[in-house]
């Protein structure tokens, strides 16, 4: 792992079952440490990591964590900002005094002393993550990549094919990503989010400022961001622009002007701008490690997606449905695009579950304006994750705002039924709450 970690056997993840956390603990558990964790509830993610020998406790209670991982010498700890200061566990580490690290200080350890590319943005920087771990292993690197999402082409957020270079997601949540010294970085967006976080959107800027100035190499940034680098974009003059922009039976077919070339009927199979924009930033930064540009061609039209990323559950004549993570106004818009532009005379069902208490709050009047773009929408209960209930700040506050006539609030116990009562022709489900584990049920619902 490190130098600094080669004294540790056990590794224990206090929120072990988050996407960022669970790519860490399976490093660990490849590297031949002891690894547990806990978690406040089962998942697929949890059910996968029990599977691969990690032992979970799902109670936090002192007394259910294994006596191995009590050994104060031999284990480190390691949580995620996402978790209560009053967690129990966490709680006993500190006052025993044990060697615990934020996620982002073990990534940060991890990557240390290797060559790192990192993507950082407000939205984007999973997919373009995933993209080029895909576009790097495809043309010979030995990549290990820490994906903040499933990669379909894998089925894991985790690739590990040698550790001459690391790709990470650079997370702006809790400042995460000023823990890192990439090579090379890249920066997709900077819409204002995790206003709990930074309360206001100039300090969101400043911390991203701050990020930029650890790039050894190379900086790239989108167009129009406030921050000077090489710039990448659709049709705008970018350093690295997509031009000729076709779209055949669902693929996007491009030309990709470059400093160095330009690069012919490059294909890409994902739906919706936001994913294209994607897709050149993943490419550029793979062309400026140096990986051939015919490779990166190839592999680029064999990249499958992430889940829960735009991800087709059925696209049948009769009825199309997709299920996508888009939690702020900027990504349920980007959505909205992909959707219209991909069946654009259909009608579509969106099913949304807000995020957080605070973010529905902070964004309220730019979610109502993205969520009544759709012809019908069924809105869900805000799921509440990190925090507790705010006075006043309820889905029935948000209904009220959205201007769509073919609106409702829905429970988890009727949502299948209320799906198929509106006959729909496209159906949307949206949100990075446990909206997730309803898709199964949905899809086997509308196909049955």
């Amino acid at each position: 792992m490190n130098n600094e970690l080669q004294h540790i056997k056990n590794v224990y993840f206090i929120g072990i079952g988050g996407i960022g956390m669970s790519a860490l603990a399976r490093y660990a558990k490849f590297l031949g440490k002891t690894v547990g964790g806990y978690d406040k509830t089962p998942t697929d993610i949890t059910k996968d990591l029990i599977a691969a020998g990690i032992e979970i406790q799902f109670e936090d209670n002192v007394n259910t964590i294994p006596k191995v991982f009590l050994n104060k010498k031999e284990t480190l700890i390691v949580y995620t900002p996402a978790i209560p200061k009053d967690h129990k566990g966490l709680v006993y580490f500190q006052k025993q005094k044990f060697c615990i690290q934020k996620r982002a200080e073990m990534l940060g350890l991890i990557t240390k002393n290797k060559y790192t590319l990192a993507v950082a943005g407000t939205h984007g920087k999973t997919t373009t993550t995933a993209i080029l771990a895909h576009l790097l292993k495809e043309s010979g690197v030995e990549v290990t990549a820490f994906l903040g999402g499933i990669s379909e082409n894998y089925n894991s957020n985790l690739i590990m094919e040698g550790d001459e270079v690391v790709v990470v997601e650079a997370d702006e949540f809790d400042r995460s990503f000023l823990q890192l010294y990439p090579d090379i970085a890249a920066i997709t967006s900077m819409d204002a989010d995790h206003l709990d976080i930074y309360e206001k959107a100039n300090a969101l800027e400043a911390s991203f400022l701050e990020f930029t100035s650890r790039a050894k190499e190379y900086l790239l940034v989108c167009n129009g961001l406030p921050v000077s680098g090489l710039t990448f974009g659709i049709e705008d003059g970018s350093d690295f622009c997509a031009q000729h922009i076709k779209i055949d039976n669902g693929t996007y077919i491009f030309d990709l002007h470059t400093p160095y070339k330009l690069i012919r009927d490059l294909r890409l199979n994902l739906p919706g701008r936001h994913n294209l924009l994607n897709a050149i930033a993943a490419f550029a930064i793979a062309m400026l490690y140096g990986s051939p540009t015919t490779s990166l061609a190839k592999a680029l039209s064999s990249f499958k997606g992430v889940r829960r990323r735009f991800s087709y559950q059925i696209k049948t004549n009769d009825i199309v449905y997709v299920d996508d993570y888009a939690h702020h106004p900027t990504e349920i818009d980007a959505l909205h695009q992909a959707v219209r532009e991909m069946h654009p005379s259909k009608k579509v069902l969106a099913v949304f579950q807000p995020h957080l208490y605070s973010r529905t709050r902070d964004f309220a009047v730019d979610f109502a304006k993205s969520l009544s773009q759709f012809d019908q929408l069924l809105l869900l209960d805000i799921y509440p994750a990190r925090e507790f209930p705010i006075p006043g700040i309820t889905s029935g506050w948000l209904l009220e705002m959205i201007s769509n006539k073919q609106k409702m609030l829905v429970s988890k116990e009727n949502l299948v039924s209320e799906i198929l009562q509106n006959n729909p022709e496209v159906v949307v489900t949206i949100g990075a709450g446990d909206i997730g584990e309803e898709v199964g049920r949905i899809k086997e619902a509308l196909l049955s």
